[in-house]
């Protein structure tokens, strides 16, 4: 790299390379489809798939959150959004309620619930405006058809 500093040089590591200094500790992964993991990355290749060993899915409903036992969790590369050292001696500074599994998911079922009723109603209103587009769940006919 011209120009850099030679300490910076012997620390780069370009690509998924980095994240070999990341192995055996606690991560939290959040996955495009909006799962958030924490396990200990046990593995990587060069397609930043990752292995997580003793992993949990941590569900998080406003302040309250459930995990649920994963085990082993081989991660697609491409699917990871955000990745981070966990440490769990640091305060977070936001009180958290643990509650059991199964309130956890009736809670994220109410919010998923509500989420979709607000979006209907705002398809609705635009519709009305005629701004728009059908929803995916709407048959849309084409020329060819």
């Amino acid at each position: 790299m011209a120009g850099a500093s030679p300490h910076m040089a012997e620390s780069y590591l370009p690509g998924t390379a980095s994240l070999i200094s990341e192995i055996d500790k606690k991560l939290l992964v959040v996955l495009r489809d909006g799962r958030t993991l924490i396990g200990y990355l046990r593995s990587i290749d060069q397609f930043a798939n990752l292995l997580l060993q003793d992993t949990i899915e941590r569900i998080h409903v406003g302040l309250q959150y459930g995990d649920i036992q994963r085990g082993i969790f081989l991660v697609r590369g491409e699917n990871v959004v955000l990745l981070g050292e966990v440490d769990d001696k640091k305060p977070t500074g936001v009180e958290l309620q643990a509650v059991p599994v199964e309130r956890i998911m009736e809670l994220q079922q109410q919010e998923q619930a509500e989420k979709e009723e607000k979006e209907r109603l705002r398809q609705k209103v635009m519709t009305e405006l005629g701004l728009a587009a059908p929803s995916i769940s709407e048959k849309v006919e084409d020329m060819y058809s």
